[in-house]
Protein backbone atom coordinates (compact mmCIF):
# COMPACT_ATOMS: atom_id res chain seq x y z
CA UNK A 1 0.00 0.00 0.00
CA UNK A 2 2.80 2.38 0.92
CA UNK A 3 4.61 1.54 -2.30
CA UNK A 4 1.55 2.44 -4.37
CA UNK A 5 1.08 5.66 -2.43
CA UNK A 6 4.73 6.59 -2.95
CA UNK A 7 4.47 5.89 -6.67
CA UNK A 8 1.33 8.00 -6.90
CA UNK A 9 3.05 10.86 -5.11
CA UNK A 10 6.08 10.60 -7.39
CA UNK A 11 3.83 10.60 -10.46
CA UNK A 12 1.96 13.68 -9.24
CA UNK A 13 5.21 15.45 -8.47
CA UNK A 14 6.64 14.62 -11.88
CA UNK A 15 3.41 15.61 -13.61
CA UNK A 16 3.39 18.93 -11.80
CA UNK A 17 7.07 19.60 -12.47
CA UNK A 18 7.11 18.56 -16.13
CA UNK A 19 3.49 19.06 -17.12
CA UNK A 20 2.83 22.57 -15.83
CA UNK A 21 3.26 24.16 -19.29
CA UNK A 22 0.44 21.98 -20.61
CA UNK A 23 -1.75 22.81 -17.62
CA UNK A 24 -1.09 26.51 -18.15
CA UNK A 25 -2.05 26.43 -21.84
CA UNK A 26 -5.27 24.59 -20.98
CA UNK A 27 -6.09 27.13 -18.25
CA UNK A 28 -5.37 30.12 -20.50
CA UNK A 29 -7.53 28.83 -23.34
CA UNK A 30 -10.32 27.88 -20.95
CA UNK A 31 -10.20 31.26 -19.19
CA UNK A 32 -10.32 33.16 -22.47
CA UNK A 33 -13.28 31.07 -23.58
CA UNK A 34 -15.19 32.21 -20.49
CA UNK A 35 -15.01 35.75 -21.85
CA UNK A 36 -17.56 34.81 -24.50
CA UNK A 37 -18.14 36.61 -27.77
CA UNK A 38 -16.75 39.94 -26.50
CA UNK A 39 -13.29 38.54 -25.83
CA UNK A 40 -13.40 36.39 -28.92
CA UNK A 41 -14.04 39.38 -31.18
CA UNK A 42 -11.38 41.41 -29.35
CA UNK A 43 -8.62 38.82 -29.68
CA UNK A 44 -9.23 36.70 -32.76
CA UNK A 45 -7.47 37.34 -36.05
CA UNK A 46 -9.29 40.02 -38.03
CA UNK A 47 -7.40 41.09 -41.14
CA UNK A 48 -8.91 44.54 -41.31
CA UNK A 49 -8.11 45.30 -37.69
CA UNK A 50 -4.58 43.93 -38.01
CA UNK A 51 -4.08 46.32 -40.93
CA UNK A 52 -5.32 49.09 -38.61
CA UNK A 53 -2.51 48.29 -36.17
CA UNK A 54 -3.98 45.66 -33.86
CA UNK A 55 -0.99 43.38 -34.46
CA UNK A 56 -1.45 41.42 -31.22
CA UNK A 57 -4.30 39.55 -32.90
CA UNK A 58 -1.69 37.62 -34.91
CA UNK A 59 -0.74 35.84 -31.67
CA UNK A 60 -3.85 35.99 -29.48
CA UNK A 61 -5.99 34.43 -32.24
CA UNK A 62 -4.26 31.12 -31.53
CA UNK A 63 -5.65 30.96 -28.00
CA UNK A 64 -9.25 31.99 -28.72
CA UNK A 65 -11.85 29.47 -29.95
CA UNK A 66 -15.13 29.95 -31.74
CA UNK A 67 -17.09 27.59 -29.46
CA UNK A 68 -16.72 25.22 -26.52
CA UNK A 69 -16.78 22.32 -28.97
CA UNK A 70 -13.91 23.91 -30.88
CA UNK A 71 -12.01 24.40 -27.63
CA UNK A 72 -12.64 20.83 -26.53
CA UNK A 73 -11.45 19.37 -29.83
CA UNK A 74 -8.28 21.46 -29.87
CA UNK A 75 -7.42 20.84 -26.22
CA UNK A 76 -7.96 17.10 -26.53
CA UNK A 77 -5.47 17.12 -29.41
CA UNK A 78 -3.14 19.32 -27.38
CA UNK A 79 -3.16 16.92 -24.41
CA UNK A 80 -2.50 13.97 -26.72
CA UNK A 81 0.46 15.75 -28.34
CA UNK A 82 1.82 16.69 -24.92
CA UNK A 83 1.68 13.06 -23.83
CA UNK A 84 3.48 12.05 -27.01
CA UNK A 85 6.09 14.79 -27.24
CA UNK A 86 6.18 16.68 -23.94
CA UNK A 87 9.15 14.73 -22.60
CA UNK A 88 10.94 14.92 -25.95
CA UNK A 89 10.56 18.67 -26.28
CA UNK A 90 11.08 19.59 -22.64
CA UNK A 91 9.80 22.77 -20.98
CA UNK A 92 12.11 25.27 -22.69
CA UNK A 93 11.57 23.95 -26.21
CA UNK A 94 7.84 23.66 -25.58
CA UNK A 95 7.64 27.39 -24.88
CA UNK A 96 9.85 28.20 -27.84
CA UNK A 97 7.55 26.11 -30.07
CA UNK A 98 4.51 27.88 -28.60
CA UNK A 99 5.87 31.36 -29.35
CA UNK A 100 7.34 30.52 -32.76
CA UNK A 101 4.25 28.55 -33.79
CA UNK A 102 1.87 31.33 -32.75
CA UNK A 103 3.81 34.00 -34.61
CA UNK A 104 4.33 31.78 -37.67
CA UNK A 105 0.64 30.94 -37.97
CA UNK A 106 -0.48 34.54 -37.52
CA UNK A 107 2.10 35.98 -39.90
CA UNK A 108 1.63 33.15 -42.38
CA UNK A 109 -2.09 33.83 -42.65
CA UNK A 110 -1.55 37.58 -42.81
CA UNK A 111 1.21 37.54 -45.43
CA UNK A 112 0.37 34.55 -47.59
CA UNK A 113 -3.40 34.08 -47.21
CA UNK A 114 -4.90 37.54 -47.85
CA UNK A 115 -8.27 35.99 -48.59
CA UNK A 116 -8.63 34.86 -44.96
CA UNK A 117 -10.44 37.59 -43.05
CA UNK A 118 -10.64 35.93 -39.63
CA UNK A 119 -9.61 32.82 -37.75
CA UNK A 120 -9.16 31.53 -34.23
CA UNK A 121 -7.94 28.36 -32.55
CA UNK A 122 -4.71 26.72 -31.42
CA UNK A 123 -4.74 23.92 -33.98
CA UNK A 124 -2.04 25.58 -36.09
CA UNK A 125 0.32 25.68 -33.10
CA UNK A 126 -0.52 22.04 -32.38
CA UNK A 127 1.03 21.18 -35.74
CA UNK A 128 4.18 23.03 -34.65
CA UNK A 129 4.47 20.73 -31.61
CA UNK A 130 3.67 17.74 -33.79
CA UNK A 131 6.27 18.42 -36.49
CA UNK A 132 9.06 19.38 -34.09
CA UNK A 133 8.33 16.53 -31.68
CA UNK A 134 8.06 13.90 -34.40
CA UNK A 135 11.35 14.95 -36.01
CA UNK A 136 13.13 14.80 -32.66
CA UNK A 137 11.55 11.41 -31.97
CA UNK A 138 12.85 10.10 -35.30
CA UNK A 139 16.31 11.51 -34.59
CA UNK A 140 16.40 9.90 -31.13
CA UNK A 141 14.95 6.67 -32.49
CA UNK A 142 11.96 6.88 -30.18
CA UNK A 143 9.24 4.31 -30.68
CA UNK A 144 6.60 5.45 -33.18
CA UNK A 145 8.45 8.57 -34.29
CA UNK A 146 8.44 7.66 -37.97
CA UNK A 147 4.77 6.67 -37.93
CA UNK A 148 3.76 9.93 -36.25
CA UNK A 149 5.78 11.94 -38.75
CA UNK A 150 4.31 9.98 -41.68
CA UNK A 151 0.79 10.50 -40.36
CA UNK A 152 1.41 14.24 -40.10
CA UNK A 153 2.59 14.39 -43.72
CA UNK A 154 -0.42 12.37 -44.91
CA UNK A 155 -2.82 14.56 -42.91
CA UNK A 156 -1.40 17.77 -44.35
CA UNK A 157 -1.47 16.33 -47.87
CA UNK A 158 -5.10 15.26 -47.44
CA UNK A 159 -6.07 18.71 -46.17
CA UNK A 160 -4.39 20.45 -49.09
CA UNK A 161 -6.08 18.14 -51.63
CA UNK A 162 -9.52 17.55 -50.12
CA UNK A 163 -9.98 20.01 -47.26
CA UNK A 164 -10.38 19.36 -43.53
CA UNK A 165 -11.00 15.91 -42.13
CA UNK A 166 -14.78 15.33 -42.08
CA UNK A 167 -14.78 14.32 -38.41
CA UNK A 168 -13.02 17.54 -37.36
CA UNK A 169 -15.41 19.81 -39.24
CA UNK A 170 -18.40 17.93 -37.89
CA UNK A 171 -17.08 18.10 -34.31
CA UNK A 172 -16.73 21.89 -34.14
CA UNK A 173 -19.72 22.64 -36.36
CA UNK A 174 -17.93 25.19 -38.51
CA UNK A 175 -15.15 25.82 -41.03
CA UNK A 176 -11.55 24.82 -40.34
CA UNK A 177 -8.61 26.87 -41.60
CA UNK A 178 -6.33 24.06 -42.75
CA UNK A 179 -3.72 26.45 -44.14
CA UNK A 180 -2.94 27.40 -40.52
CA UNK A 181 -2.02 23.75 -39.93
CA UNK A 182 0.49 23.95 -42.77
CA UNK A 183 2.06 27.17 -41.48
CA UNK A 184 2.35 25.67 -38.01
CA UNK A 185 3.90 22.48 -39.36
CA UNK A 186 6.44 24.46 -41.40
CA UNK A 187 7.49 26.32 -38.25
CA UNK A 188 7.74 23.03 -36.35
CA UNK A 189 9.81 21.45 -39.10
CA UNK A 190 12.27 24.34 -39.00
CA UNK A 191 12.53 24.09 -35.22
CA UNK A 192 12.89 20.32 -35.36
CA UNK A 193 15.83 20.44 -37.77
CA UNK A 194 17.39 23.28 -35.77
CA UNK A 195 17.19 21.30 -32.52
CA UNK A 196 18.48 18.14 -34.19
CA UNK A 197 21.50 20.13 -35.31
CA UNK A 198 22.00 21.47 -31.78
CA UNK A 199 21.66 18.01 -30.20
CA UNK A 200 24.02 16.46 -32.73
CA UNK A 201 26.56 19.15 -32.07
CA UNK A 202 26.39 18.64 -28.31
CA UNK A 203 26.66 14.87 -28.66
CA UNK A 204 29.93 14.99 -30.58
CA UNK A 205 32.99 14.00 -28.55
CA UNK A 206 35.50 16.82 -28.03
CA UNK A 207 38.26 16.99 -30.59
CA UNK A 208 41.49 15.52 -29.26
CA UNK A 209 44.21 18.02 -28.44
CA UNK A 210 47.71 17.89 -29.85
CA UNK A 211 49.57 14.90 -28.54
CA UNK A 212 52.77 15.43 -26.59
CA UNK A 213 55.96 14.56 -28.47
CA UNK A 214 57.35 11.17 -27.63
CA UNK A 215 60.99 10.41 -27.17
CA UNK A 216 62.70 7.41 -28.67
CA UNK A 217 64.40 5.24 -26.13
CA UNK A 218 67.08 2.81 -27.09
Amino acid sequence: MRTRLRRSQEWLYRAGREGWPAFLIVLVCGFLQLGGAAWRHALRYDRGKVLDGQWWRLVTANFIHSSWAHLGLDLSGFVLLWLLFGAILGVRRFWIATVVGSVAVGLGVFLFSPGVFWFDGISGVLHTYWAAGALLAVYRREWGGRWLLAFLVLKLAYERLFGPLPTSQWAIGGPILTIAHLYGAIAGTALGFLWIGVDRRHSRPPAPGPSAPQEDFP
